[in-house]
């Protein structure tokens, strides 16, 4: 049976594009297309619908309002088609907070003339949504941290770089991911920590401020030189990868992608054990692939420790899976129970 999908854009034009570029394809069909969100909700009564693409600047009612009322009625899988612009970069992270499960960024704005640029990705993106089987939230408090303990008295510099590390890598379903773990993770954690998200250019400055207002802790998106300190998290910039050197310093290159990725996780994890020798602590979150097997590997081999996202909390659970079946994965854990692990692992070594 074809997936079947309901297009939502503010743009005539636009939806005819979306429309015509899915069903090119023999495993996909355009079930239906909406004007707004209020239109989407009353398609959605009326057609059986695998995925949703959604616009998220439109009139009525708006994507983000649109999300919340789908995840709190008939959860299905969201994917936010953005635009361009820094409000853009925003409100595409509260709409993955909000429940979308994945978004790509139009390639010349709201009106892109240019879509078929991205054709491919739309496309595969479709197909790799379309088995996710959501639920309604579960209606459970995380405790988050009080702002005040963000503000810590400068060390000096020998002091404040980090003799241990996490890296934390994530892909499809990682931004709330994300927002779980760090708004449970404590203020002073002794371990600096890198976080690998699969995600363009721009958008990860956004992640990074997102994460940084529900933190304890300070998020920043990484740039070339910062050092690893304790009470630090560093968010890879999109289209950089990311490495440490000797120095404990982030390098960031525009090395080939690995395969297709720019951030690879695999090119930031390979890159710690060299550094840290067994004073780190590899997690890997929600994804599709296998991006962050190898490097969890090398963690293991040297000594440290490794921590996976289970199935049942993960969006897609195939890099999780991928570092499992090599019988690399010391802990495999819901994404309620990874920060008190990180917690305590750090501790130990």
């Amino acid at each position: 049976m074809a997936i079947r999908v309901l297009v939502v854009d503010d743009s005539a034009f636009m939806r005819k594009v979306i429309s015509e570029i899915l069903n090119e394809q023999e495993d996909i069909e355009v079930v239906g297309t909406a004007r707004n969100g209020l239109d989407a909700l009353k398609k959605l009564e009326r057609f059986d619908v695998d995925v949703m693409t959604l616009d998220l600047e439109m009139p009525v009612l708006d994507g983000l309002e649109t999300i919340k009322r789908v995840m709190s009625t008939k959860p299905l899988p969201i994917l936010v088609l953005s635009g361009v612009t820094e409000h853009s970069f925003d409100i595409t992270m509260k709409a993955l907070s909000s429940g979308a499960v994945d978004f790509i960024a139009k390639p010349s704005g709201n009106i892109s003339l240019d879509l078929h640029k991205i054709s491919h990705e739309l496309t595969a993106k479709i197909r790799s949504l379309a088995d996710i089987k959501l639920t309604r939230p579960a209606k459970t408090k995380l405790k988050v941290p009080t702002p005040h303990l963000k503000v810590v008295k400068p060390l000096p510099l020998e002091m404040e770089v980090s003799k241990n590390i996490v890296a934390i890598g994530s892909s499809t379903g990682g931004p709330r991911a994300l927002e779980k773990l760090f708004m449970q993770l404590p203020a002073h954690l002794n371990a600096g920590i890198l976080v690998i998200q699969h995600m363009p250019k721009n958008f990860t400055r956004s992640l990074a401020a997102r994460l940084n207002s529900l933190s304890s802790f300070t998020v920043k998106e990484a740039s070339d030189g910062d050092y690893i300190k304790d009470g630090q998290a560093l968010v890879a910039p999109g289209d950089f990868h990311l490495i440490v050197d000797n120095q404990k310093r982030v390098r960031l290159n525009q090395e080939p992608p690995v395969k297709y990725l720019r951030p690879a996780i695999d090119v930031t994890m390979l890159s710690l054990p060299n550094v840290f020798k067994n004073r780190v602590v590899g997690v890997i979150l929600t994804g599709m692939g296998n991006d962050g097997a190898k490097g969890m590997a090398a963690i293991k081999q040297n000594g440290g420790y490794t921590i996976t996202q289970d199935k049942a909390t993960s969006t897609i659970y195939s890099m999780p899976r991928a570092v499992y079946n090599q019988g690399n994965a010391d802990y495999v854990l819901p994404i309620e129970q990874i920060a008190n692990c990180i917690v305590k692992l750090v501790n130990e070594i």
